[in-house]
């Protein structure tokens, strides 16, 4: 999977959060004539933050795969540092992660596990 659509409240927040703590910003951002801001990360995964709001499960999230044990933590520490509350955390030997919500409550997650990355 390269790109994801999200419905979302407020897109310039949205794109501050995704550029801030999950790597997106790399390229310029293009924003298309259906008012769908698209932003990218260094991988070149598209992200689409449409206009709209929709109240997802609460089982619903999407990942980034972090490169280790070590940044998984380091992102969980910048997190709480700039009071992001966290969902879940996990450091196991095998799997780590951590959750946290974006601005329109959206569950997003950091992880590690060995040869994921």
């Amino acid at each position: 999977m390269d790109h994801l659509a999200l419905p979302v409240a407020d897109q310039q927040r949205s794109r501050r959060f995704y550029e801030t703590y999950f790597g997106f910003g790399v390229r310029p951002a293009r924003l298309y004539d259906d008012r769908v801001l698209m932003i990218y990360n260094a991988a070149g995964f598209a992200l689409a933050l449409g206009p709209g709001a929709v109240e997802a499960p609460t089982w619903m999230h999407f990942g980034v795969a972090l490169e280790s044990r070590d940044a998984v933590l380091a992102h969980r520490a910048r997190l709480l540092a700039d009071g992001i509350g966290l969902i879940e955390a996990f450091d196991e030997p095998d799997y780590v992660s951590v959750k946290c919500r974006d601005p329109d409550g959206y569950i997003v997650e950091a992880y590690w596990e060995p040869g994921v990355r």
